[in-house]
């Protein structure tokens, strides 16, 4: 097409540079010997050139008209016929263009199926915080839909206030669950304009892990190295209990019974000492639990059912809402055994403010509902009207070993929240303005 177009003007520079060798020749001509029929000629001849540029002028602003209009209708043919030299550089010019944009498809529709494919939640901003695209782990991962980072609250202000590349964590609340996020930005100049590449990823899990991970390493060690020595202090002490004759005496016969006792306590304490490392190698040897459709609504009633004589012992009243009807994956046995040591605790709970307040106009209620959050998870909340928590050990009810009662092992709320865990799910603690609730959350 280029050579199309500079075709005309090669002409126009040789008709002037003719032109020019006319004009030279008349001057010189008429210098020399005045009017004369080679100066007519001449004459002619210069009239017949200019008379032949404007035309030529004439012709290619005309086809440059048409090439113009043809181009604005969307005519290929640019109103030339089929062997004009500009029509063929045009269509090679088109066909270029035409494979550079489906490449560029290509690219981009390749680009946004591997953002569909990808576990990795990915933002794409621009220097205002309006996300330009998003895939649907990040919509899955955030749980809503995001438009504009301030959608974040702190995390959206962090993300918005960074300039240049990070690599940082942050806390991320989705409905019930309170989540780790690791996030990593990058700030490019693209076209002129300012775009934020933004990664974010869940690390929760992997930290639960390896805190379990530490706590069945310190299990193990704490259970081998006691049940080791547990084991010949009960065989010792039982052995010498039946070894005693019954007519061994003693100066005092008192001290032979207190002999006795003691032999028995011993071999009574180290056989629940025992029992108590196995409950210890429980939260170390959690299976993995059998997921099943099943409704959590008989379970409820069962696990009430099952304390009723105690509730009705500490005169203590209760109350099952449900609200949701929905079949829940779970390992039958073991949310049983989550549920009995949640209810087993608020019976406790409520005895505990029964025994040290004697005047407590708060009546005892246990209070269990069976409802549905906003982030559509499904959750159980085991409420009583005792004490409740203090606020400085929340932190630590879920640590194993860790308890707040005199004859507690502190495993129960640990070994809970594993197996809540390995659900998907979360148990998490509540304080109420009378009382305490533990919520299990299910994923």
């Amino acid at each position: 097409m280029a050579h199309a177009i500079l075709n005309p003007f090669v002409k126009l520079i040789l008709y002037l540079t003719g032109l020019m060798v006319c004009i030279s020749s008349l001057t010189y001509l008429y210098i020399q010997g005045g009017l004369s029929a080679t100066w007519v000629l001449l004459a002619f001849i210069a009239t017949s050139f200019i008379t032949a540029l404007f035309a030529l002028f004439r012709k290619h602003n005309k086809q440059l008209g048409y090439v113009i209009k043809a181009l604005a209708n969307g005519d290929s043919t640019l109103g030339l016929s089929p062997h004009d030299p500009m029509r063929q550089h045009y269509e090679s010019v088109k066909k270029q263009i035409q494979s550079a944009r489906f490449n560029a498809e290509q690219q981009t529709q390749f680009l946004q199926a591997l953002l569909v494919h990808i576990d990795l939640a990915v933002l794409v901003c621009d220097a205002s915080g309006t996300v330009i695209e998003s895939n649907p782990a990040a919509a899955k991962l955030l749980g809503l839909q995001v438009d504009h980072l301030s959608q974040l609250n702190k995390l959206g202000s962090l993300l918005l206030n960074t300039e240049k590349s990070l690599r940082s964590t942050a806390q991320w609340q989705q409905g019930e669950q309170q989540d780790t996020l690791s996030i990593q930005v990058s700030v490019a100049q693209i076209q002129g304009k300012i775009r934020k590449v933004i990664t974010l990823h869940s690390i929760r899990e992997a930290l639960l892990m390896k805190e379990q991970q530490a706590y069945k390493r310190l299990t193990q060690v704490l259970t081998h190295e006691v049940a080791n020595s547990i084991t010949p202090l009960a065989s010792i002490a039982q052995t010498c209990h039946s070894l005693m004759p019954d007519s061994l005496t003693f100066e005092d016969e008192e001290d032979k019974e207190d002999l006795s006792l003691a032999l028995n306590t011993l071999a009574s304490r180290t056989t629940h000492l025992g029992e108590f490392i196995q409950r210890f190698r429980n939260v170390s040897s959690l299976p993995k639990p059998t997921l099943t459709p099943n409704s959590l609504e008989p379970l409820l009633e069962q696990i009430i059912a099952l304390h009723h004589s105690q509730l009705q012992e500490n005169n203590i009243a209760y109350s099952l809402n449900v609200n949701v009807a929905h079949l829940v994956m779970f390992d039958h046995a073991q949310i049983e055994q989550v549920l009995i040591n949640l209810f087993k605790n608020a019976i406790e709970a409520i005895n505990t403010a029964e025994l040290y307040n004697k005047n407590n106009t708060i009546p005892a209620i246990i209070t269990v509902t069976l409802g549905q959050n906003r982030a559509q998870q499904v959750y159980v909340d085991i409420a009583d009207t005792g004490p409740g928590i203090a606020e400085h050990v929340i932190d630590m009810i879920f640590v194993p070993f860790f308890t707040t009662k005199p004859k507690g092992s502190g495993i129960g709320l640990s070994l809970s929240r594993q197996i809540m865990m390995n659900h998907g799910g979360d148990l998490r603690y509540i304080n109420l303005k009378h009382g305490g609730c533990f919520r299990c959350v299910f994923g």
